[in-house]
């Protein structure tokens, strides 16, 4: 399957949804780091398309447990603070592998002047 994790299309950044794996494909079972390493890859990803946590106006967190939204919740206030993008939360029955709890999507709007990397 042929995609980008992240396209800037004009002054605009879509990341998209991504799990918690490391390098090796391992994934941790608990749903707060999962979270954590989906932004760290998503953080990344903005930083090549030339934006930031701070250009973020939209995310989507998918999660197959609703009981997870809290610890889920809570990285995620970590990660933006003050930006408060708009969020949706969906609860889903399966992730493509079962071993991830969490997949995360965002969407940037950069200013003018910023550039990709």
């Amino acid at each position: 399957m042929g995609y980008s994790r992240a396209v800037r299309v004009g002054e605009r950044v879509f990341v998209a949804g991504t799990a918690a794996q490391w390098p090796d494909r391992a994934v941790d079972p608990d749903p707060a780091v999962q979270a954590r390493r989906c932004f760290e890859i998503i953080g990344r990803a903005l930083e090549e398309a030339g934006a930031s946590f701070a250009d973020v106006v939209r995310t989507r967190l998918y999660l197959v447990d609703a009981a997870d939204f809290a610890a889920v919740s809570d990285v995620h206030g970590d990660i933006f603070r003050d930006v408060r993008p708009a969020n949706t939360t969906v609860v889903v029955a399966a992730l493509l592998d079962a071993a991830w709890k969490v997949e995360i999507e965002v969407e940037a709007v950069c200013t003018p002047d910023q550039a990709p990397r």
